[in-house]
């Protein structure tokens, strides 16, 4: 049986949350170097701060937490049961921020793509990943 939290219990497990070098975070990291590719890391200076930026491909990519980021998958898919309306409130919030920075970076001429923690470690998101990076940026020719 789980016993409840108290509130510092709470607030040390929320303080250990990493928003940067999380391990789904460096899974894809080291996938993209092996692959040949060089990027940078957290540029502040593009909407949302992605995780990693291809400057020379004008591609990013953005390294999402599935609960975090409210995720339609069997890790994402839940809410906590003690607060919930914060909870169900701050996931809306997080998923309409991603939407306007994708669109900003889409304006700005880069393509964006999202890795899911649940999909970082599946047989297929390396080939996902090259293909991606192999593509052609159709962002900047997208007519304004």
């Amino acid at each position: 049986m789980m016993t409840k939290k108290t509130e510092l219990d709470r607030s040390a497990i929320m303080r250990s949350v990493k928003s940067e070098d999380t391990e789904p975070e460096m899974a894809v990291r080291r996938l993209a170097h092996r692959l040949g590719y060089r990027f940078r890391l957290h540029r502040k200076s593009l909407p949302g701060t992605p995780d990693l930026v291809f400057p020379r491909l004008r591609k990013v990519v953005f390294v999402h937490g599935c609960f975090w980021h409210g995720h339609k998958c069997t890790r994402g898919d839940r809410t906590p049961k003690s607060n919930r309306d914060y909870w169900v409130a701050k996931i809306a919030r997080n998923r309409e921020r991603d939407q306007r920075n994708r669109a900003l970076l889409h304006d700005q001429g880069w393509d964006v793509f999202i890795a899911w923690e649940c999909r970082v470690k599946s047989a297929q998101f390396k080939d996902e990943l090259r293909a991606y990076l192999a593509t052609p940026n159709d962002a900047g020719k997208r007519s304004n």
